[in-house]
Order: C-alpha cells, then structure tokens, then sequence
C-alpha cells in the first residue's frame, strides 16, 4: 500500500510540475510580439527554460517596416524573484546551454531573461540594412521585450552586460532610464571615435616599464624574423583558410601591431612570453595564440560584422601606434586600417560621437543603481566613463585585471561590497 502511495505521489508530482511548465510555456505563447516558444533543458538551479522568438521591426519609427526574429532565452526559477536583464552586445549562442547560469543569477536568486541583439546570429532581418543598426533601436528592442515580459515578471529587474554588452546595458538604462532597477555593466567601454586614442596611451602606461618593454620585446622579435616565422604564418593562413582584405605580408604586421592590446586585453601575465633565445616555432605559437590573424580576416570577422559597423557609427575603437616598429614594418601606416580590413563595400558610415558623449553624460549625471567592473590591465578601461563613486554609480577596478574581470574573480574586499550592493538594490 506504501509503495502504491508513493507512486501515486510520484505520479502527481510530476503531472503538477509538467502542468505548471505547460502553463508558463502558454502564458508566453499568449504575449503579443511572441512568434514561437520552444522548451529546453536547463541546469537544476532554474525550474524552466525556453527559447523564446519574438517579431521585431527592423525600423521602429516606420509602422510598416519588414520584421525580423529575436532570439530570447528564458531562465525561471520564480515569478516572485528577481530578472537578471541580460543585453547581450553579440550572438546569445552561449545561452542556449543548459548549465549556463548568469553569475548575477546565483547572487540575486534570480531568473534569467537573455535578449541577443539585433543583427546578430540568428536574430538577424533577411535583408541586412545597416542604417537600422543603432544604439537606440537595439534599446527599443529590449524596451519591447521588458514591457512584455514584465507582466509576468513583476519583482526587481537588473539588467547587465560584458563588454559590448555591458555598454549596450548602460545605452539600454540612458534611453529608457526606467525600464529596470539596477544596471550591472562589465568591462563597458564608452570610445568616442573610431580610433579613440586613449587606448594607445593607456598601453604606454599599464603595469610596469618592464613588463611593457617585454612585450616591445617580442613584438620586435617577431618583425626580425620575419624571414623565417613568415612561412609558418602564411602556412598557417593556408590550413585555416583564410583570406583578407590587405596583403598578407601587412596582416603579418597588424597581428604584430595587435599583439600588445590582445595581450593586456586576455593576458595580462608576461611570465608567459616565450624568451628571446627560444625557437622560430616557440614564438609563433605563443604570438598566434595571443594575436592571431583570423581576427583580421574575412571569415574571422564575418559573425562581428554587425559589429564593426556600430563601432564605425557610434561605438568606437582604437588604433596603433607604429613609431616603435617603423623600421621593420611592412605598411606605410596603420591610419584608416579598420575601415580597409573590417568593413564591407555597402558600408562607409559617419561616425557619430554624440552617442558616447551622451551615455558618459548620463552615467555621471543621472544613472542610478548602477555597478561598473572593469580590470587595471584591460586596454578598454582605457575609455571607461570618468566617475566620482556615489550611491547611484560605483565603479570596481580589480588589481591587474584583465578583460575576464567578473565579481566572481575580485578580491574579497571588492566582491562583498558588490555583494552588498546588489541585495539592497533588490531589496
């Protein structure tokens, strides 16, 4: 009698939770912009998880305009917890694993909402008119979203992003500065031109002078032999095929050029530069993992495309510095590179720097609940925004930090302050 009670229990058990998920699965289909719903598998510390496709207007302000898909994925635990917001500045790929869980997530006990943006992977209009591809019609996308979504999910919102994505968050949080309770911002970084300049300085600066003249060092280490490492890089390019918009023999030279910002940008430890005395093949290896040519070419850069194009438009970049280089180097100069190997024929954009001139304005000014993490040796610290911390915007700087700073990985003292912070924004 006991074990037919416990089936009986099992039984209903399981036809209360597939009841409950199929409830949450029609409350989503029932959402005006909701074109498909589908269940996936998800990590025991969520209940639930969907990808959810929502219709967009590719132009906002045009109420006839085309439409395309957006790609959502929803993480529940509860309605009554909070949403961790994520902006995603790229594809939301990642998302679809079934243990990927927001470290936000684990702090707050939250839910997850990740929104990829416009233009990327599979959230993508079928004819790619770039002049839709803005700041503001990325944050009228996750606008939309909130506002449905947010019938169900009435507890604290959070929203967030990592690099691209952190700087999508606060562009999100300057355009519609209610939408969600507290903003938690990776590594963002806010240029203000095409190339920004303040990263150049800051790679003249970062860390200690001779650690900056390691990696001098074995720049110039790699131009000198260009001779004998050139056919392993051509060879390289040959297997991975590879093509590019310049020559090779000056993709050689940017790889060189790039080798120092990649480095503090991933690195960050010069104990692991191969020494001066070590073989031909050494250095290419170490130089290729760091700084490797697929980032300039073609196929490489053809999932970022959407991309380069913002950052050509209103996001920003940096350049190079080639004085150190000159003698050995195989271009005249690095001016006007990004446009020459990233961006596409139908593309030559003005680049509009009111953007960023706006989102720092508003970072200092008016932005509240708002964490900034950034790492000391991260190159796009370089253009974090200028801040005095308040109670509405504290920045976080982790000691030789890298692009890969996350709370998870601060010192103790930075990461319970975080910590207190983010429970009393969503107290």
């Amino acid at each position: 009698m006991k074990f037919l009670k416990l089936i009986f229990l099992s039984l209903f058990l399981t036809f209360s939770y597939g009841l409950i998920a199929s409830e949450l699965a029609d409350l989503l289909r029932s959402i005006d912009g909701v074109v498909s719903v589908e269940e996936l598998s998800t990590t025991k510390f969520f209940s639930e998880k969907y990808l959810i496709i929502f219709e967009q207007k590719v132009d906002v302000f045009n109420a006839d305009s085309k439409t395309f898909h957006q790609r959502v994925f929803l993480n529940h635990k509860s309605f009554n917890s909070p949403v961790v917001y994520t902006t995603e500045g790229y594809s939301a790929d990642y998302a679809a694993n079934k243990n990927y869980i927001n470290e936000l997530c684990s702090i707050l006990n939250a839910n997850e909402i990740c929104v990829e943006h416009r233009y990327f992977s599979e959230s993508k209009p079928e004819d790619l008119d770039w002049q839709f591809l803005t700041t503001k019609s990325a944050a009228d996308d996750h606008h939309f979203i909130r506002e449905a979504l947010g019938k169900l999910y009435k507890g604290k919102w959070v929203s967030t992003g990592i690099s691209k994505g952190g700087q999508t968050c606060l562009l999100y949080q300057m355009y519609y500065p209610n939408d969600v309770d507290a903003c938690v911002a990776y590594v963002a970084p806010i240029a203000k031109a095409l190339v920004d300049g303040r990263h150049e300085q800051f790679l003249n600066n970062v860390a200690r002078k001779k650690e900056r003249q390691k990696i001098t060092n074995f720049q110039l280490e790699i131009l000198k032999r260009r001779e004998t490492i050139f056919p392993m890089f051509e060879q390289f390019c040959k297997i991975s095929k590879l093509s590019f918009n310049l020559p090779l023999e000056e993709i050689y030279d940017y790889c060189v050029l790039e080798y120092s910002f990649a480095f503090w940008q991933w690195v960050g430890d010069t104990e692991r530069i191969p020494l001066k005395k070590e073989t031909d093949s050494k250095l290419f290896q170490h130089w290729i993992a760091v700084s490797g040519p697929d980032y300039f070419s073609i196929e490489g850069s053809e999932a970022s495309l959407p991309f380069f194009y913002q950052a050509a438009r209103e996001l920003g970049y940096y350049g190079y510095e080639t004085t150190k280089f000159e003698k050995f180097l195989k271009i005249k100069s690095a001016k006007n590179y990004f446009k020459k190997i990233f961006l596409t024929a139908d593309m030559n954009p003005e680049f509009y720097s009111q953007t960023s001139i706006d989102l720092e304005k508003f970072v200092q000014t008016k932005a509240k609940n708002t964490i900034l993490i950034y790492g000391e040796y991260d190159p796009w610290t370089a253009v974090a925004p200028e801040t005095t911390n308040t109670a509405d915007v504290v920045k976080f700087i982790k000691p030789k930090g890298t692009h890969s700073t996350r709370i998870k990985n601060m010192p103790k003292i930075q990461h319970d302050m975080i910590i207190n912070l983010l429970n009393s924004f969503v107290e």
